[in-house]
C-alpha cells in the first residue's frame, strides 16, 4: 500500500487538498451528460510463457467516466489496474470488447480519426523519471507535443508552453531547464502539461503520485482537481492509496484478478463496503491515531492471489474468501444492484451493505482457524 494518511496528515497541503476534493468531488460527481469515456465488456489477453495459455489480465470489464469528474480504480498490485489503462489508450491491444469515446468505437477509426481520438485520451505514467527524455529541455518536451498538436508557428508554441507551464504551476523559466535537473514532483507536473498539451477529454493516470515524496503528493493532487475545475478533463485515477482515492473521486471501482468486483459513489462504498474483498481492502488502511491502529485487528487474507493464467471458476476471489460457499464455485455472481449507481459482484452483497453480515468478523473466524491448524 502507498502512502499513509498519517503521515501525510503532517503537512498543511494535505488539509487544504482534503477540503478542496470535497467540494470538487460534489461538483464532479453530477453525471447530466452522456459519458465522454465508456469501456463495454473489455478483455485483455496476453500469450503465458505457459504452452498454450493466457494471462486474464482484464476480464469482461465495463467501466464509465463523465464529463469533468475523477474516478478512483483501486486493488491489489497485478490486479490488472495498469493493464486496463494501457488498453483504453491504445498501449495494449484489447481481446475483445469496446472503447468509446464521445460514443464512438475507437476500433472503427483510423488515419487521421484515430489520430485524434488518441489525441483526445492521454496517459500520465507512474515514473515521472522513465516517462520523459533527459536529454531533452522542458521547452523542447512541451514543443514536441504542440508540434504533433498540429501548432506550426514556433511563436504560438511559445506561447502555449508558457500556459501549459503556467496551468501545472511551473515558472516559465523552468523551459530552459533539462528534465533529469527537476525535482521529481516537478518533472511530473511537466508530463502532465505535455498531456495537456493536446487538449484531451480524459485523462488516464497510473499512479501518479505513488513515486513522489509524501510532502508533494498533496500539491500534484491538488493540481489534478483544479485542472478537473478548469479545463473540465476527466480523470480515471489509478491508485494503491485507498484514502487519496477517497478524497479526490465522486466514484470508485474495485479490481480484483482481472474483474471489477464493486463499484458505487465513493462516500457510500467506503461507507458500506459490500463485497468481501474491499471490505478486507479498506480494512488495510491505516488509522490516523496512532493508538487506535494499534489497537484495531486487521483481518488478513485467506491463501495467496491465483494465477492470472488459470484463474479460479465462478467468483474470482473465492479461494481467498472466508464466506464462500458451494455457489461461489460454480457461478460468476452478477453485479447486485444495491443502491443508486452502487453494485457489488458477491451472492452476500445485500447483506453485507444492509450489515447483515460483516466479512472481517468471518476473515477473524478463518484466520484463527487457519492459525490454530498450523500450531
Amino acid at each position: 500500500m502507498h502512502g499513509q494518511p498519517a503521515s501525510l496528515g503532517a503537512f498543511g497541503g494535505w488539509f487544504g487538498f482534503c477540503r478542496l476534493s470535497r467540494r470538487q468531488r460534489r461538483k464532479g460527481s453530477s453525471m447530466t451528460h452522456r459519458p465522454v469515456l465508456k469501456v463495454e465488456n473489455l478483455q485483455t489477453r496476453f500469450k503465458s510463457v505457459q504452452r498454450g495459455k493466457f494471462v486474464h489480465a482484464v476480464d469482461d470489464v465495463s467501466i464509465e467516466l463523465y464529463p469533468g469528474e475523477i474516478v478512483g480504480l483501486v486493488g491489489e498490485s497485478g490486479c490488472g489496474k495498469s493493464t486496463l489503462g494501457r488498453t483504453i489508450v491504445g498501449l495494449e491491444k484489447a481481446t475483445s470488447g469496446r472503447v468509446l469515446l464521445d460514443g464512438v468505437d475507437l476500433s472503427t477509426l483510423s488515419g487521421g480519426a484515430l489520430r485524434d481520438s488518441r489525441r483526445a485520451l492521454q496517459y500520465v505514467f507512474q515514473d515521472p523519471y522513465s516517462s520523459l527524455n533527459d536529454r531533452q529541455t522542458v521547452g523542447e518536451a512541451l514543443d514536441e507535443a504542440l508540434q504533433i498538436d498540429g501548432i506550426r508557428s514556433r511563436t504560438d508554441r511559445d506561447r502555449r508552453t508558457k500556459e501549459l507551464l503556467d496551468q501545472v504551476g511551473l515558472a516559465d523559466v523552468v523551459k530552459d531547464r533539462h528534465t533529469r535537473e527537476l525535482s521529481g514532483g516537478q518533472r511530473q507536473r511537466v508530463a502532465i502539461a505535455r498531456s495537456l498539451a493536446v487538449n484531451p477529454r480524459v485523462l488516464i493516470c497510473d499512479e501518479p503520485v505513488s513515486a513522489l515524496d509524501l510532502s508533494i503528493r498533496a500539491q500534484v493532487m491538488n493540481l489534478f482537481l483544479r485542472l478537473q475545475k478548469d479545463l473540465g478533463v476527466a480523470c480515471l485515477f489509478i491508485a494503491h492509496d485507498l484514502e487519496l482515492v477517497r478524497q479526490a473521486a465522486s466514484r470508485v471501482y474495485v479490481m480484483y484478478l482481472g474483474k471489477i468486483v464493486e463499484h458505487g459513489p465513493s462516500q457510500e462504498l467506503y461507507d458500506h463496503p459490500s463485497h468481501p474483498y474491499s471490505q478486507m481492502l479498506l480494512a488495510s488502511v491505516p488509522e490516523a491515531d496512532p493508538i487506535a491502529e494499534r489497537q484495531r485487528k486487521v483481518p488478513l487474507m485467506v491463501g495467496e492471489v491465483p494465477s492470472p493464467t488459470n484463474p479460479p471458476s465462478g467468483c474470482r476471489f473465492r479461494t481467498r474468501c472466508p464466506m464462500v460457499v458451494d455457489d461461489c464455485k460454480q457461478h460468476v455472481p452478477p453485479a447486485f444492484k444495491l443502491s443508486p449507481g452502487h453494485d457489488a459482484a458477491c451472492v452476500f452483497a445485500k447483506d453485507l451493505h444492509r450489515g447483515k453480515r460483516s466479512a472481517l468478523l468471518e476473515a477473524e473466524v478463518a484466520a484463527t482457524r487457519v492459525t490454530a491448524l498450523a500450531s
